[in-house]
């Protein structure tokens, strides 16, 4: 009796951190030919275009719908969209750093294999300057993170991005780490 009762606040004082690295509930979801698990707390909403495979909404901190995030999955068709060096070519254009650097030399990549499937993601701030959304202007907004993702394998390549305010994108990394490590192809 006396380990249980130890035991218990443990794993309570343990508790916030596992919210903090992603191991929030999760629901499995399944798009073009790739299964992958989100958080419930990201909401489906519909895609605007037929390019866009699936589509979420991150909650931001505030009640402002300006503090949200998107996560899109794009899928082009079998062998369409370009490699994982012309994406992230296009993902560093996307932003600009306000030291003027190029953000190439500001993006975090990491490439690793995930059920056989080769994920090359980026982690990128500054000014996004490209459009959020099919139909919207381009307007530069700054203090903005990406999070986005070539995966590579039979029957793709697919291409995970999440953009928004760098505190909501900050709080959705751990949860966008595992999406990444849940990815599996599917036909």
């Amino acid at each position: 009796m006396t380990r249980l009762v130890l035991v218990i606040p443990a794993l309570l004082a343990l508790a916030p951190l596992a919210g903090a690295q992603g191991t929030q509930a999760r629901r499995r979801a399944q798009d073009a030919g790739l299964r992958y698990s989100v958080p419930q707390t990201w909401e489906r909403v519909p895609a605007p275009s037929d390019m866009r495979a699936a589509q979420y909404r991150i909650p931001g901190a505030s009640a402002a719908a300006d503090d949200d995030a998107e996560v899109v999955l794009f899928y082009f068709g079998e062998g369409q969209g370009g490699t994982t060096e012309a994406n992230l070519e296009r993902w560093y254009g996307q932003f600009t750093q306000p030291d003027g650097k190029p953000s190439r030399d500001a993006a975090k990549v990491t490439k690793r294999t995930v059920n056989g499937l080769q994920v090359a993601a980026v982690d990128l701030s500054g000014t996004y300057t490209a459009q959020m959304r099919p139909g919207e202007g381009a307007k530069p907004r700054p203090n903005t993170r990406m999070l986005a993702a070539a995966i590579e394998g039979a029957h793709g390549p697919w291409f995970f991005r999440i953009v928004g305010p760098e505190a909501t994108v900050a709080a959705a990394a751990p949860d966008f780490d595992q999406l990444l490590l849940s990815l599996e192809a599917h036909q």
